[in-house]
């Protein structure tokens, strides 16, 4: 039995995934819980937020995340291709930082305009 604080909603139900039985999910308030609740137990995602170097005195880091959700396994990795890279102004905000991670549909993509 696994135990989850679901986060599609402000309630903050406290779950509980059987993954024994199947990924039953108890202790949700709706269906969107219960789906949250059985997708965190069988194939947990997040998105990655961090920050990158750029070379700029005004603005020395320009934050990134991935425009969609990757593996929770994947996160250390994901990280670690972000230790080399320095951006060179003009910088937009959804310019992508790297292509496809992994191989895979993701991006890490800038969150903010750099013009310096």
């Amino acid at each position: 039995m696994k135990e989850y604080i679901c986060i599609v909603c402000p309630r903050g139900c406290h779950l509980s995934v059987d993954d024994e039985s199947d990924y039953v999910v108890t202790g949700n308030a709706c269906l969107r819980g219960a789906a949250y609740g059985r997708e965190e137990a069988m194939h947990p995602t997040r998105v990655v937020t961090s920050s990158v170097r750029v070379r700029s005195r005004k603005h020395p880091r320009c934050p990134v995340k991935t425009d969609i959700a990757i593996d929770k396994s994947d996160i250390a990795k994901a990280m670690l291709l972000l230790d080399d890279v320095e951006l060179i102004p003009p910088i937009r905000c959804g310019d992508i930082v790297i292509a496809s991670l992994f191989g895979g549909e993701a991006n890490f993509i800038a969150t903010r305009d750099i013009d310096e």
